[in-house]
């Protein structure tokens, strides 16, 4: 993107999750009233920001080295005689404070992920001489209510930040302590923004959450809104046609949620269901608070209320204390439950957290633990992807192929689909033949009707 000579270039490259990527997409409106355009590359731009994410293994060490990378853009660009300036945002940013300051002093600006409504303020009192700031508390004001109107989208997709923060306390997760204690939007924001959307041409929604099916919003009466009437009132949005959410947890996947993945088609049959492990010993050393049966009955209600639907998980293996015993139970849910996708890692222990502090399983048992159920999972992907060939399903195109005259897009699944089609389709939803399979994307065609 071309910046306007009296205008600044802002660099801002995101880590980790969904919610990352909507407070980078947030941050860089917010900095647009600051006299920021975003741009596609570091090397010249003014300010750069790293937004970034705590959960994976020495996630602040790869903060550090890439600011190191950073420094020397920066005395590049002080050589040509200009400046540029450094913030670093999001839950290592939370979790450092201003110990990044002084391990990094390029670094000018610290925020945490409450705080980043704050990030125009901070810059002008940093232009007025101002010293490094670091701003890691969690303000008393709505940082959503703070923040400009959304940009209009480029891509008939976006992300929609309902709820933030978490109050379950997993024994592995740093969530609560960088992101604070759940908090809901109330319905008339998150409908105002919804609608701002659409308006701009999004046809698909991702509603976010650390745990998004704890919502808990305040609805037009005063009263409790809970996500599945908030589904039902985003689906009476002119022009939205597709609805997901994420992440949730098993014990918050209430009747009516439920329900609402029968009773409205515009909820698809798509769900990201995190259990981290099949053993019930595991589970509770987890804090958990559920059993692996428990989810299994869980499962079973879901699909039975919607029996199209596929599921996507989590796993951690080689938790403290986790034994061969423990790692079967795990491998005997994935094969009771069967996913369409999954994502699974090994435990590494995360500073603060109850874990972390526990006897750690041999880094080989792990690695063999993990590449046994990787496999697993791998071939229930796949199994999962042939069973979709020779079926059509609605596509909704979002960007072009590397292809001449190929256009990508989303199936229900939120499986990536190539398919031949004119740009014209771009931004709809197409009804496509589905025709093989490739590493983790489908290839499609168009229906005769559709050419």
């Amino acid at each position: 993107m071309n910046t306007a000579p009296d205008r600044k270039k802002l660099f801002i490259k995101t880590y980790g999750c969904q919610m990352n990527v909507y407070d980078s997409e947030r941050i860089a409106e917010s900095l647009s009233t600051a006299g920021y355009d975003t741009v596609n590359t570091p090397d010249d731009a003014d300010l750069v920001m790293l937004n970034t994410c705590h959960i994976r293994e020495k996630a602040a060490e790869k903060i550090y080295s890439e600011l190191g990378r950073i420094r020397q853009l920066a005395t590049a660009k002080k050589e040509r005689g200009g400046e540029m300036r450094v913030g670093v945002a999001g839950c290592v940013a939370q979790a450092e404070g201003a110990e990044i300051v002084r391990r990094q002093p390029l670094v000018d600006l610290v925020v945490g992920p409450q705080a980043y409504h704050r990030l125009p303020g901070m810059i002008g009192e940093m232009e007025n001489g101002a010293a490094a700031q670091v701003l890691t508390d969690f303000p008393a004001e709505d940082k959503f209510e703070a923040l400009p109107k959304r940009a209009p989208r480029a891509a008939p997709t976006a992300f929609l930040s309902v709820q933030e923060g978490c109050d379950k306390f997993c024994a592995f997760c740093v969530v609560p302590y960088t992101r604070g204690a759940e908090f809901s939007r109330p319905v008339s924001q998150i409908m105002a923004e919804a609608r701002r959307l659409a308006e701009s041409g999004v046809r698909e929604l991702t509603l976010l959450g650390q745990n998004v099916n704890a919502y808990h919003g305040e609805g037009a009466d005063g009263g409790t809104v809970a996500l599945a009437a908030l589904c039902h009132e985003i689906a009476g949005v002119d022009g939205i046609e597709r609805i997901r959410y994420t992440t949730s947890h098993p014990n918050d996947m209430s009747d009516d949620l439920i329900e609402a993945h029968t009773s409205l088609e515009v909820l698809m049959p798509y769900l990201h269901l995190p259990v981290q492990s099949g053993s019930d010993r595991v589970l509770k050393a987890m804090n958990r608070k559920h059993t692996g049966d428990e989810y299994i009955r869980l499962i079973e209600r879901i699909r039975a209320a919607r029996p199209d639907i596929a599921l996507s998980g989590d796993f951690i293996v080689g938790f403290p204390g986790e034994t061969d015993a423990d790692f079967r139970d795990t491998m005997a849910l994935i094969d009771a439950v069967g996913y369409a996708q999954a994502y699974s890692f090994k435990y590494s222990p995360r500073p603060g957290t109850p874990a972390a502090g526990a006897e750690q399983v041999p880094e080989e048992v792990k690695d063999e633990r993990l590449a046994i159920l990787q496999a697993r999972l791998r071939e229930q992907q796949v199994s999962f992807m042939q069973d979709c060939v020779g079926t059509q399903m609605p596509v909704l195109f979002e960007k072009k192929g590397r292809e001449d005259g190929q256009l990508i897009g989303r199936s229900p699944y939120l499986q990536s689909v190539f398919v031949q089609a004119p740009e014209t389709m771009m931004r709809e939803i197409v009804t496509v033949n589905i025709d093989a399979i490739s590493t983790n994307s489908l290839a499609g065609s168009l229906t005769d009707h559709t050419v």
